[in-house]
């Protein structure tokens, strides 16, 4: 829980105070000072008894008992000073902009675990070091600026690098985003994004807390906790939206399976926030920009009528939306399009978009905006483009477009991209608390990804039925690194994978003595491959469609000669697409279940899906949706599709089976051939890691 004294103190002390507000101290008070705290200030300089008006003491051991304190002195000097404020002066709130801590060097680090332990000691509550502050609705601690128009139906906002936070609010509050809070967590030495997240969680009120949460990470300290409180916020009724930089794949793991490949940091990230329903952004621009449209009401369907006096910028929307999964239903064989169309200037159309010409009129714009609402019952939103030549003032189109926004149920979003022209007239606008989005194409992408990231998944999900027993007693007896054919075999059967029937040879009458077991024929064709290389078809280790014994001894001959080959494995060939399942186990994230097109196409399309564990069919089936190759799952020029159910049930049961068996490091099943009639592992690896 975090110490009251932080949120809502009664006194402050800022330590290091200045009359020079140019620096950290004395931009800190005078902050301070102008927000709205109504409790008393104090403030601390060996070198001065007065500062910005305020009296000042030489050093905090003069201090009269303190809420919360505001440190802004060297980093040497933090840890004597905490001291005192917490064991002498009644202090649980701490704010320390100071750096030279844990970000700087080991000498840092042990200073700055000492601090934690004093507030600890006292059950306070520590922003920082290295950061530029907090502030609410309550008091600004901060020394950066701007300080934001504060609403408590604004954004909560934490952040990870101070920096970051000073732009990402300068955008936002230029087109009128507001916020409640802002967190600049900065080293995360006690609490960081995960346990403010917890806060807002644990004390969410449906009546009195924001509704939108926005995150900027660099790292992910502790991926369940967010997923936990995430989940549990937006289930509340909140949207969270958010940027985690530095996951290129430049930083993705050297590893020794398909899986480990595909397996970066980034897709971890990228499964954790669909997981949790968070709307993952990639800039500042559109962070706010998603945010934005988080403080409308919420969409409720996919089609948007496009509301326009220009042109170009409606086909640019349009052409977004389109692309991004939305619909602009056309509107002119509408029976209610004649007579709004005869409300509208010649030369206007009601096609969709609605263009009413540069010479649009406010009545006209409420006419369209009316119809919209009343008439079209196949429209569940709309976007409004209305900017300005310079030729006239559009006050009175945006007082009306304020108006139809308090009134109608369908949510309108408003682009007034004339920021010089009519700057005054969305100033007005921005002040009566609308938000401008003043580009229409950067709107669109984040109505995209609003509209179409998933709610998060359930905490508890029916996974299918394995036997778990059997699973524990062969990874028990199993030593850590790749396993032998037999042994992941009986791991597969345990779970109810599907896998091909085969035998490990290393004897060439024992080749034979499998083909004629199994019939080998033209009508029963073989297929031989290599044990041991990694890469079977590149070092040649595969042969398919062998049909009979004098075939099966020269290949045998061939194929264990090969480098690093210490068997020869052998099934009844099957058919089908190619297709793959796999998981890798991630110290933080726990496992990840990646399944899309397989073979060799793995490595060159990367067209999969991943999830984090666990993961039930209907969610990979649904997965399975947004592949690129989907069309070729259902089957495409009469070829035979997969049978998705079969596919996304083995999808599950490799969840439930890492579940049941976390020492499973790397898991490949690629390919598995996927017809109408099964979905099969032709090829598996599985590596061990106890």
């Amino acid at each position: 829980m975090i110490a009251k004294e932080l949120l809502n103190p009664r006194s402050i002390v800022i330590c290091g105070a200045s009359s020079d507000i140019h620096k950290p101290g004395g931009k800190s008070l005078k902050n301070l000072l102008e927000s709205p705290f109504k409790g008393q200030v104090y403030a601390v300089n060996p070198k001065e008894t007065e500062v910005q008006g305020v009296k000042c003491y030489a050093k905090v051991d003069d201090l009269p008992q303190v809420d919360c304190a505001i440190l802004c002195i060297a980093a040497k000097f933090c840890a004597q000073t905490v001291d005192v404020l917490a064991k002498e002066k009644g202090c649980k709130g701490f704010i320390i902009v100071s750096a030279g801590f844990s970000e700087e060097n080991a000498e840092g680090a042990a200073i700055e675990k000492h601090i934690v332990d004093t507030i600890n000691s006292v059950g306070g509550s520590l922003i920082g070091p290295n950061c530029t502050g907090f502030l609410n609705v309550n008091y600004a601690g901060c020394f950066d600026t701007p300080i934001p128009p504060l609403d408590p139906k604004g954004v909560d906002f934490i952040t990870g690098s101070g920096a970051t936070a000073v732009f990402i609010k300068e955008y936002g509050m230029s087109n009128g985003l507001k916020f409640n809070s802002v967190w600049a967590v900065g080293n995360s030495a006690q609490l960081g994004i995960e346990d403010v997240l917890e806060h807002l969680d644990e004390t969410f009120d449906p009546e009195k807390s924001s509704r939108v949460i926005m995150l900027y990470m660099e790292k992910i300290g502790d991926p369940q906790r967010l997923l936990k409180h995430s989940r549990s916020l937006i289930n509340k009724g909140c949207h969270i939206a958010a940027i985690k930089s530095g996951g290129s794949a430049a930083g993705s793991r050297a590893a020794s399976s398909h899986t480990g490949a595909l397996a970066t940091n980034d897709a971890a990230v990228d499964a954790l926030f669909r997981k949790a329903g968070i709307v993952r952004c990639q800039n500042r621009q559109e962070l706010t920009t998603v945010c934005a449209v988080f403080m409308h009401p919420e969409i409720k369907g996919k089609r948007c009528a496009v509301i326009t006096h220009a042109g170009g910028p409606a086909v640019m929307l349009t052409d977004v939306l389109s692309n991004g999964g939305m619909e602009v239903p056309s509107l002119k064989e509408h029976p209610a399009s004649p007579a709004l169309l005869e409300k509208l200037f010649a030369g206007s159309s009601v096609g969709n978009p609605i263009d009413f010409l540069a010479t649009g009129t406010a009545e006209q714009l409420g006419y369209i905006i009316d119809t919209v609402e009343n008439e079209y019952t196949d429209i569940d939103f709309s976007v409004v483009i209305f900017g300005s030549p310079g030729l006239f003032s559009n006050k009175e189109v945006y007082d009306l477009l304020d108006e139809k926004m308090k009134t109608c149920k369908k949510p309108i979003f408003p682009v007034l991209p004339s920021i010089i022209n009519v700057k005054d007239e969305i100033n007005d606008f921005i002040a009566k608390g609308r938000i401008n989005f003043p580009e229409e194409c950067v709107l669109g992408n984040a109505i995209c990804k609003v509209y179409h990231t998933p709610k998060p998944q359930p905490e508890n999900v029916e996974l299918p039925k394995i036997d778990v027993a059997r699973i524990r007693k062969t990874v028990e007896r199993c030593k850590d690194g790749y396993m032998e054919i037999a042994d992941y075999n009986e791991l597969l059967d345990a779970a109810g994978i599907s896998r091909k029937k085969s035998v490990e040879v290393n004897k060439k009458e024992d080749a034979l003595a499998f083909a004629k077991e199994v019939g080998c024929s033209k009508d029963v064709p073989l297929v031989m491959k290599v044990v041991g290389p990694l890469h079977k078809s590149d070092v040649g280790g595969v042969t398919l469609g062998v049909k009979d014994l004098d075939t099966v001894a020269k290949e045998f001959d061939r194929l264990i000669v090969i480098p690093e080959t210490y068997a020869v494995e052998m099934y009844p060939m099957l058919d089908g697409i190619d297709v793959y399942i796999g998981a890798i186990r991630d110290p933080k994230f726990g496992h990840q279940i990646f399944f899309g097109l397989g073979g060799i196409f793995i490595e060159v399309l990367k067209d999969v899906q991943s999830a984090l564990a666990p993961i039930t069919a209907a969610e990979a089936k649904e997965m399975l949706t947004k592949l690129k190759g989907y069309k070729i799952l259902q089957g495409v020029r009469g070829q035979e599709g997969v049978n998705l159910d079969l596919y996304a049930d083995q999808v599950a049961r490799v969840s439930a089976l890492v579940q049941a068996a976390p020492e499973i490091a790397e898991m490949d099943l690629n390919p598995l051939l996927g017809n109408p009639r099964y979905v099969t592992a032709v090829d598996a690896r599985i590596r061990l890691e106890k």
